[in-house]
């Protein structure tokens, strides 16, 4: 029998209600789950329970916690089968893009799943999303890094965050669904990540300075000029369609100029969900290439953040890590000879 380890980071799946709203109980959530009669039950893998002290808004996530729950599964690799991490769902695709990134050489389940309605509730969906998850975990069919919610398992570094209020909060619109789970878990085996060829380890990130601007009509870069400092390591840009941008170019360039010389990476992503970064597709497109700006293709936000702190902490040079954030490292993105 597999055995999976349950990691509680916190979210809305562990929180009961309070005067003040919903508030972490680590000591209601505890107790449910090991009185769940279904996480028993026959065909359910062993499983033991971890929790972070204390629990943690998902909105609070940063490097660190990253670096906590990638450490959570290193030490325990060999111990286990598989992994889930209950996390709020504010940032689970930041976290799981992260996760994604530092497990090198990963070859079992990590699933990050939580809950739209809390545990508490009678119409919670955590028990689904809980139960789900571990059985997806305990299979180990998916060996990397996903997201499990509303019915659907995603690429952790190709979902992002779709809805507040619905029961299936996230999506994976450039990449096909790894699994859905109905009256059975049908999983699509050709969409799975190949196993890299190197010994499972960790990559830790070290807090390198990245910001993140969206552009809108009439956007000005000039007022962002101020931030091109020594300090500032790599931008993601959230452009218009295939990757046009607004602004003076008369303004622009120069400022990317500016940042090129200081070894800043800036890549453009796109806003749409569903698109791709073609900076051959317009003319102002064109002169961004031209200025060193990289594309970010069909990776989300999320997985360009993610993506950017881990080639910080690996790459010894803004070139080199230009190059790889157009290349395809853990399923984040198309690499151009598919399409």
């Amino acid at each position: 029998m597999s055995k999976v380890l349950i990691i509680h980071t916190g979210g809305t799946i562990g929180m009961t209600r309070t005067a003040e709203g919903y508030q972490p109980d680590g000591e209601y959530f505890r107790n449910a789950i090991f009185h769940m009669d279904s996480l028993k039950a026959p065909g359910m893998p062993e499983w033991d329970f971890v929790e972070c002290d204390p629990l943690l808004d998902s909105s609070r996530m940063a490097v660190r916690e990253w670096n906590m729950m990638g450490k959570m599964i290193a030490d325990r690799y060999e111990d286990y089968d598989g992994f889930v991490i209950l996390h709020g769902t504010d940032t689970m695709a930041y976290s799981a893009s992260a996760l994604s990134f530092m497990l090198e050489g990963l070859d079992k389940p990590v699933i990050l799943t939580g809950s739209q309605i809390p545990l508490c509730e009678t119409r919670s969906d955590g028990r689904d999303n809980l139960i789900t998850s571990l059985i997806i975990a305990g299979e180990g069919k998916v060996r990397e890094v996903c997201i499990y919610f509303g019915g659907l398992l995603m690429r952790g570094n190709r979902a992002t965050k779709y809805s507040a209020f619905g029961m299936r909060a996230f999506e994976s619109p450039n990449y096909p669904i790894l699994a859905t789970a109905g009256i059975s878990i049908q999983y699509n085996e050709s969409a799975f990540l190949k196993k890299e060829k190197k010994d499972f380890r960790l990559q830790s990130f070290e807090d390198v300075e990245i910001g993140v601007i969206r552009v809108f009509p009439g956007f000005r870069f000039d007022l962002f000029e101020s931030i091109i400092t020594d300090k500032l390591r790599g931008v993601v840009v959230e452009t218009f369609g295939s990757g046009n941008i607004p602004g003076d170019k008369d303004v622009l360039i120069p400022m990317l100029q500016k940042a090129k010389d200081k070894g800043i990476v800036f890549v453009i992503c796109s806003q749409c969900p569903q698109a791709t970064v073609d900076m051959s597709t317009y003319e102002a497109g064109s002169a961004l290439r031209k200025a060193g700006v990289v594309s970010g293709r069909d990776m989300t936000s999320e997985a360009a953040v993610a993506k950017l702190y881990y080639l910080f902490n690996v790459c010894n040079d803004a070139d080199t890590i230009k190059q790889r954030m157009e290349e395809d490292i853990r399923g984040e993105l198309t690499p151009e000879e598919n399409e």
